[in-house]
């Protein structure tokens, strides 16, 4: 067998698996497929999800199906103004009998996160993700502790309720890898929800009963691990460059995209590519991912803010006008 059918193969099962995923999760979040589809982007390329969306749009149960599917651990903290670091951190503590300390592991050592409310939590809570998200590791009382792989922050705000909050800084925001908005269902998706979570249903338990695991933590790195391989034309990656830096200077934009959003689109355009079925990188997957990358990573003007427009609009301006390769 040579190299290139052994490396297809590779590739082959990565994306069946990412298929698979994405339709287990689909049992039980009805609609937002795009929202599953752009999580398992971010789990695909080992990043973080800022979730922003309405209460009631199904966040909770998104980040419960999916660590379900994968079979892995599942952790949820409410953020609130009282939170301390070591409350999502964990924490020395003195053992009388051992007289000795010892660390207590706080809710994030697992392999997915719920951040429930961010913004609800002071800049030095918030901060006690920094760590975990960029070096996935956590640092109690001088030690140095590894997070489990795969380890995903789902982070959320809520974008009506904005007294008593307290907003994230660009740089902290850019550390998030997409930032995934969740819209209202349509009419038949909304029926298709009120009867599936209603029936047989007492209370307000989050029912995920239809997920079985289709994938395990060891296998989503090996997907990791393969989408990192997926091809990148020289002429795509050029036009990635051009889209985050016609953002620095496009009308509208006081403040446009990093070179982190370079690195973050590329990585994510090669995860949408492999969930698409592709085994090298379009314009079309770049396209199609590009504004979860960059909403977050950009400021618009006063005028535009106060006139209404979303980073979106002035994001599909920019997409429109970037010459795409056509080869």
């Amino acid at each position: 067998m040579t190299a290139v059918s052994e490396a297809q193969q590779t590739l082959d099962a990565a994306s069946a698996r990412i298929r698979n995923l994405e339709a287990m999760i689909a049992r039980t979040v009805i609609g937002q497929r795009r929202v599953i589809r752009e999580l398992i982007v971010a789990l695909v390329a080992g990043g973080h999800v800022l979730v922003e969306g309405l209460p009631g749009l199904g966040k909770t149960l998104l980040v419960r199906s999916l660590a379900k599917a994968v079979g892995g651990n599942f952790s949820r903290v409410q953020f609130t103004p009282d939170l301390m670091p070591s409350d999502i951190t964990g924490h020395a503590i003195f053992d009388m009998k051992a007289e000795t300390f010892r660390i207590r592991r706080g809710p994030i050592f697992c392999n997915f996160l719920l951040g429930d409310e961010i913004n609800r939590a002071p800049a030095k809570t918030q901060s006690a993700l920094l760590e975990a998200m960029q070096e996935e590791q956590v640092t109690i009382e001088g030690s140095a502790f590894p997070l489990a792989q795969p380890f995903l922050v789902m982070a959320t705000q809520n974008p009506v309720e904005q007294e008593g909050t307290y907003p994230l800084p660009q740089a902290q925001l850019d550390r998030f890898l997409l930032n995934v908005h969740i819209a209202y269902p349509s009419e038949v998706e909304e029926r298709q929800l009120v009867r599936q979570v209603t029936a047989n249903a007492v209370g307000n338990q989050l029912d995920v009963s239809a997920i079985t695991q289709v994938i395990t933590p060891e296998d989503v790195v090996t997907v990791q691990k393969a989408a990192a391989q997926v091809d990148v034309d020289e002429v795509i990656l050029e036009y990635i460059v051009r889209i985050v830096r016609g953002s620095r200077n496009w009308q509208g934009i006081e403040t446009g995209a990093g070179p982190r959003a370079a690195i973050a689109l590329l990585r994510c355009a090669r995860a949408q590519a492999l969930a698409n079925g592709n085994f090298f990188v379009t314009p079309d997957d770049v396209k199609q991912i590009a504004p979860a990358v960059l909403r977050h990573r950009i400021k618009l003007t006063a005028d535009l803010e106060i006139e209404g427009y979303r980073p979106d609009d002035v994001l599909n301006d920019l997409l429109a006008n970037v010459e795409a390769p056509r080869r």
